[in-house]
């Protein structure tokens, strides 16, 4: 492709050299230039991607997208100068790659709790609608069968755009993504058109990386901001700043709701152990998802699927059948019926939920046995909330290891300690080997009691000193489940 038509929509500042030239691939990692690359220089926070425009060009890159042009300019390199290097090669990212998400109908999920949840209902819902679908999340992307690795909740933008038009390519109508608030501000959806935008809720999260609670909201909004007219921005209207999302759209607003009037109004009657009873638009409808959460997010999905004109009473007929995807407060029974629930509850909110539906759930005087830990590298502020919701929901709680990247777990679980409060009733127990924190929680558990994991839901792996060792906490309390 020509560089003049890749740079169809950049923002540009300055050019240097010719644009009548071909390009053969983008990348901003100068260790994957060969020639005839268009090579982005991106300023990051651990390194800066201009000081590799000299190791670029010698590997053969005949183009450089940057901020700042370098002093000297190489003869037969086109320089090309933009304010914003990250927002420029999404745009050129996107016409690279044909514009892949304005022929599909891309509907994009945002929030703090419940993204995986929503976009992967989406998925199998469009699916058992007769849909081709693509599935973009932090379990996995998806094109129909085929699983591609995830790495991050939502890709860079020269992976996002490859990804839509794999899935274009394979004939995928409809592609359900999440969007973080990381991609926001780091400008990996700039040039991406979506057909729709939905909003979960917003609670504390990421102040390691957005540094204030105000900033991260503006994150979020920031998705809402750039939707088209052609879009619709689908809201929880329960959650106070879901009004604060839709501010400054111009796309279609909508609401969905359990306790107010809204677009889509639900209302629920029922949640046990098999599943949500609820009223959906005056259609009584059994769902297999559990919670009061869940109930939110089967609203969401079923007001965007009415929303992109499905029919909604086979929407609900479909969606009924629909199970939890994997992590997502999934039971593991044992043989003489413990219950244990692995769930990605990471937020102090979303563990909240999940104890507090598992509280509502119990008939008698079942104990619930809470295993949770928290991050290394990430927002140190929820850690003491996280222990204290632990020990407010739980009989016994143990505090452990999660995913301490670079940290240490005793430095952790320290910061997790401050949040037991002197006078909780709960027993507490501090155990770093995560392994025998479940084996701990299997052996304080009788029949009927409930052990929740919490923290790492799908994940096939802990994080530790950058390396990922396998460890799935099904697994885990699989193997305790069968020791006894």
């Amino acid at each position: 492709m020509l560089l003049k038509d890749i740079l169809y929509k950049v923002s540009l500042e300055a050019v240097a050299g010719s644009t009548d030239l071909e390009i053969s691939t983008l990348t901003f990692d100068s260790r994957k230039v060969v020639p005839g690359t268009l090579f982005v220089a991106i300023p990051g926070t651990q390194v800066d991607g201009h000081d590799f425009i000299p190791k670029a060009i010698e590997l053969g890159a005949t183009a450089i997208l940057c901020e700042r042009l370098p002093e000297t300019l190489q003869e037969g390199v086109t320089y090309i100068q933009s304010k914003d290097a990250s927002r420029a090669m999404g745009f050129a990212a996107s016409n690279f790659y044909g514009q892949p998400s304005s022929k599909l109908k891309l509907v994009g999920v945002t929030g703090t709790n419940g993204k995986t949840t929503t976009v992967t209902l989406l998925f199998r819902l469009f699916r058992a609608l007769g849909h081709r679908c693509g599935l973009i999340s932090t379990v996995q992307n998806q094109v129909e069968d085929e699983i591609i690795p995830s790495t991050h909740t939502t890709p860079d933008s020269l992976t996002l755009n490859a990804l839509l038009a794999d899935m274009l390519n394979k004939g995928c109508t409809h592609v359900f993504m999440e969007v973080s608030s990381h991609a926001v501000v780091q400008q990996r959806i700039a040039g991406v058109q979506f057909a729709g935008g939905i909003f979960t809720n917003i609670t504390h999260d990421h102040l390691d990386f957005h540094k204030t609670f105000d900033a991260y909201i503006k994150a979020k909004k920031g998705f809402f901001d750039q939707l088209p007219k052609t879009a619709f921005a689908l809201v929880n209207a329960d959650d106070p700043r879901g009004r604060i999302m839709v501010q400054n759209t111009v796309a279609r607003r909508e609401t969905y709701s359990l306790e107010t009037g809204a677009s889509f109004k639900g209302k629920l009657l029922a949640d046990s152990i098999y599943g949500l009873e609820m009223e959906v638009d005056s259609h009584q409808v059994h769902f297999q998802l559990i919670g009061n959460f869940n109930a939110y997010n089967l609203l969401g999905v079923y007001g965007a699927a009415v929303l992109m004109d499905e029919d909604p009473a086979e929407v609900l007929t479909e969606l009924s059948a629909l199970q939890p995807p994997p992590g997502r407060f999934e039971q593991v029974i044992s043989p003489d019926h413990i219950v244990g629930i692995v769930d990605y509850a990471h937020t102090p909110d979303a563990l909240k939920n999940v104890l507090e539906t598992i509280a509502e759930l119990r008939q008698g005087n079942e104990q619930i046995i809470t295993v949770v830990g928290c991050g290394g590298n990430r927002d140190a502020t929820k850690r003491p909330e996280m222990a204290r919701i632990a020990c407010q929901f739980s009989d016994h709680v143990i505090l452990t290891s999660d995913n301490p990247r670079n940290e240490e777990p005793e430095a952790i679980l320290e910061d997790m300690k401050k949040g037991v409060p002197n006078d909780t009733p709960a027993e507490v127990t501090v155990l770093v080997d995560r392994r025998e924190a479940i084996a701990r929680a299997v052996s304080l558990a009788q029949s009927k009691d409930v052990i929740l994991v919490a923290g790492k839901g799908h994940e096939t792996y802990q994080d530790v000193k950058g390396v990922k060792n396998h460890f799935d906490d099904r697994e885990e309390l699989r193997a305790a489940f069968q020791k006894g």
